[in-house]
């Protein structure tokens, strides 16, 4: 490991990574020496951050996948640990917003696909990386969540459920890791950013009146290098 490339030799692990926070964690943490293991549905946006990674002098492994598929997390794991021994970092970037809706209003089949993409996919991801991960010599699990998961507001019930569990599924494995492995868990929520979903959340917002997914990025980056305690919470701007 060198000053330049602190995380030279580890390896991470995006979801979400075709765009927004995802893409621009996956670019920074290539920049810092890491091979990054890209997952995403869409194929062409995942090879143009690969690109952006090879172009900066990194490396990187496309997967294109949707992560609601049963089986395909599963799939995905079985690959990467035929190839690596052991993951260092894995960023729970993929979300789906859904309709934003009061709750009598919300549609069961929507809040379905919300909750098996925000909530059981993320524990599929753990459940299938947890021995690789536990393999790490100080392995972080960074999930991306939002205010609405703790604070509730109209409208936003299913997404804001959503993420309750997510951050409750995450903080009970960072209990149930700390004091047998290295791994270390964190809840980063990354407050306005311009990201798609933003954008749909908020359609007569100016993008440029709130900060970039380089800057979430930044700090996500910061966390794999310099590390964090048990249970790590921040909100970034």
């Amino acid at each position: 490991m060198t000053d330049a490339l602190p995380l030279k030799d580890k390896l991470a692990l995006v979801t979400g990574a075709s765009r927004g926070i995802g893409a621009a964690t996956a670019i920074a943490l290539g920049a810092k020496g890491a091979h990054v293991v890209l997952t995403a549905r869409t194929a062409a946006g995942l090879e143009e951050v690969e690109q952006a990674i090879f172009d900066a002098g990194g490396s990187a492994t496309i997967a294109p996948l949707d992560l609601a598929q049963s089986d395909s997390i599963a799939r995905l794991a079985t690959a990467i640990g035929e190839r690596w021994q052991a993951l260092d970092m894995m960023v729970l970037n993929a979300g789906m917003l859904g309709t934003l809706a009061a709750v009598p209003a919300i549609d069961a089949k929507e809040l379905a696909q919300v909750l098996t993409l925000n909530v059981s996919a993320q524990v599929a991801m753990i459940q299938s990386f947890d021995a690789m991960l536990r393999r790490s010599p100080g392995a972080r699990v960074i999930g991306v969540t939002s205010s609405v998961g703790r604070t509730a507001r109209a409208y936003w019930g299913a997404y804001g459920a959503s993420k309750a569990a997510f951050e409750t599924l995450l903080e009970a494995y960072g209990d149930e890791t700390a004091e047998v492995s290295k791994v270390r868990v964190a809840v980063l929520d990354p407050g306005a950013t311009r990201t798609k979903m933003r954008a749909r959340a908020y359609p007569g917002e100016d993008p440029a009146s709130v900060k970039p997914p380089e800057v979430v990025a930044e700090r996500i980056v910061a966390l794999a290098v310099d590390g964090f305690g048990v249970n790590h919470r921040e909100r970034v701007g």
